[in-house]
């Protein structure tokens, strides 16, 4: 399904979280709910189906109510024109209870997405969150309870989130059994305050190798529990582009992170196979993943008798292989 996102940057937020910038991200400055709200009839009115719609950006449940309501009513005629067949909102997670999940699902909310980005309590205060982990797997409880469908964003890296946290959030993501996860790694960007910490030495992100390596590992751990992981890293915006100061930002990062889960999940099936392989047929929609950016999964698949005369790509879902004998 397409995904036509709307983005109210900064909208409802409570604070500016130190890891934040929304214009760069986005792309687009702070608007006015009462200037957003014909961009949206635009938006949609040009919108050609079947398509989801998700609001962005900023605090959606933090917005004043007669707002939230205006926009959700907005979207619902577009769903009764019956283009539109999905809806979802990003908000934090303390800023979500039964009586706001209520109402959301019956404007015909679908999803909620929640930017939990960790359930470290440690490293939320460092972030300035201003709420507990505990805060946040309630609130995962509570969109479930409510009947809606569940997205966690995650942000490894944050000041003071190192790889053994990071595991953990993995853990404790798959234990909420979400529909959908995004990953974003965390990236300085300028003028925020994770800027000022990089500059006086009080912060490093992560390297784009520990990085990827991570996200590798966790996504195939989701993929495992048939969790759709539906972002990796952020989007390459000119804006965020001209403001990025450090981090593990690449134009192929989501490419490395899926080639390293599908490299990790092959040398699983074939160790415990206990042999090398002789052929294999590979489903085409993983052809751009198979050898790696830059062939970087190419000498550890031919550890496991996996060459490039070896391989066959076909239309099929599923796997083929035969073990030498």
């Amino acid at each position: 399904m397409r995904l036509v996102p709307f983005f109210l940057p900064f909208a409802g937020c409570p604070g500016r979280c130190v890891f934040c910038d929304q214009r760069a991200q986005t792309g687009q400055g702070a608007a006015a709910p009462d200037a957003a709200l014909p961009e949206l009839e635009s938006r949609l009115a040009g919108a050609r189906g079947p398509f989801g719609l998700g609001f962005f950006g900023g605090t959606f449940t933090g917005v004043p109510v007669p707002w939230q309501d205006r926009f959700l009513e907005t979207a619902a005629r577009f769903r009764r024109a019956g283009d539109l067949v999905h809806l979802r909102v990003s908000t934090r997670p303390d800023r979500v209870d039964m009586e706001t999940l209520s109402r959301l699902r019956r404007h015909g909310v679908d999803m909620v997405e929640l930017g939990v980005q960790t359930f470290d309590s440690g490293v939320l205060e460092r972030c300035g969150r201003g709420y507990e982990g505990e805060v946040a797997m309630r609130a995962c409880a509570m969109v479930r309870e409510a009947g809606l469908e569940l997205g966690i964003q995650l942000l490894p890296g944050l000041p003071g989130h190192d790889a053994a946290l990071w595991r953990e959030d993995v853990e404790r993501a798959l234990s909420l059994q979400p529909d959908a996860v995004r990953i974003y790694p965390c990236v300085v960007m300028a003028g925020t305050g994770l800027a000022d910490m990089h500059a006086a030495g009080e912060y490093a992100p992560w390297s784009l190798e520990d990085a990827v390596s991570e996200c590798g590992h966790a996504l195939l751990r989701f993929w495992e529990r048939g969790v759709h992981v539906i972002r990796l890293g952020l989007a390459g915006e000119p804006d965020m582009l001209a403001r990025l100061v450090a981090g593990p930002w690449h134009p192929a990062f989501g490419n490395m992170v899926r080639s390293l889960a599908l490299r990790l999940f092959l040398e699983q099936r074939l160790l415990s196979a206990g042999g090398r392989l002789a052929r294999i047929s590979v489903p085409d929609r993983l052809s751009g993943e198979f050898w790696g950016h830059g062939r970087a999964n190419a000498p550890a698949l031919a550890g496991l008798g996996i060459v490039k005369d070896r391989v066959t790509f076909w239309p099929e879902p599923e796997f083929e292989a035969e073990l030498e004998e």
